[in-house]
């Protein structure tokens, strides 16, 4: 227990309030811009706001942190197009990223969902802790409603959307990987050696059955899960390729997942 105290203790010292910086400079053949901040995890994603004025802002881009140099303090954020609260009855705004803008980063990141084999796991990492988590069954709600026994990605993305959740933690092989929700790139890796008496699949959740579609068939998540830790770990490396730590896992974690090492691009 002492390691998920401690896993609970990184998150609350990481993950805490939003981090704001202004726009610096910005390179729009390249769809990024350049903040300067005290400190920031690459992965960590947020918003652009533009200021209309005293009163009102308004949510330009989508951010996602993709290099960090502590030197300088500069980080360089990747940008692109913002639909999450989109609504054909309002009008469109026709305003650019400009310098002087925010880049507000980890937002949500007081919201977190687990994502578990089992009852007992779940309750062992999520009681202790001062963050605000949202049950699996709102998930499972989620997925029965797109008809995917299979969590996908764009599953994830929707839930977060939705109940603003900034985290997602994945308990595989005894760790607890932390993953912003929205880029999924992982934050920290924490070792969290829980017995596993048993497994239910996609995750541990109260709602007894995860719709699938006959005629969307076609479809990836209307598979039915199979195996909890190849799914996970394939989400994981799809969206960290060039993780050394992931990869060492995988690479030590047996047959099972040993077809995810061509997926790698590390430069050696």
């Amino acid at each position: 227990m002492k390691q998920l105290f401690l896993l609970f203790v990184i998150a609350l010292e990481l993950f805490g309030a939003a981090v704001k910086s202004p726009v610096v400079a910005i390179d729009e053949d390249a769809a990024e811009v350049t903040i300067k901040v005290e400190n920031v995890e690459v992965g960590v994603s947020g918003f652009i706001v533009h200021e209309i004025d005293k009163d009102h802002t308004i949510i330009l881009k989508n951010a996602v942190v993709k290099s960090y140099d502590k030197s300088s303090k500069i980080a360089k954020v990747a940008v692109s197009e913002f639909s999450a609260l989109s609504n054909s009855a309002l009008p469109n705004g026709r305003w650019k990223v400009k310098i002087g803008d925010t880049a507000v980063l980890a937002f949500g990141y007081t919201r977190g969902i687990l994502i578990a084999p089992n009852e007992d796991i779940y309750y062992r990492i999520t009681k202790n802790s001062k963050l605000q988590w949202v049950h699996p069954d709102l998930f499972a709600t989620t997925l029965s409603y797109n008809s995917h026994p299979t969590p996908l990605r764009s599953d994830f993305d929707e839930i977060s959307t939705k109940s603003s959740i900034g985290l997602v933690f994945i308990y595989l092989d005894g760790r607890v990987f932390t993953l912003d929700a929205k880029s999924f790139k992982i934050l920290t890796i924490t070792e969290a050696k829980l017995e596993q008496k048993e497994l239910k699949l996609p995750f541990y959740t109260r709602v007894p059955e995860i719709d699938s579609s006959w005629w969307n068939w076609f479809d990836e998540g209307n598979d039915e899960l199979e195996e909890y830790e190849p799914h996970y770990y394939s989400l994981l490396v799809e969206a960290n390729p060039q993780d050394k730590a992931l990869y060492e896992i995988i690479k030590s974690g047996g047959e099972k997942v040993q077809d995810l090492l061509e997926e790698f691009k590390i430069k050696e």
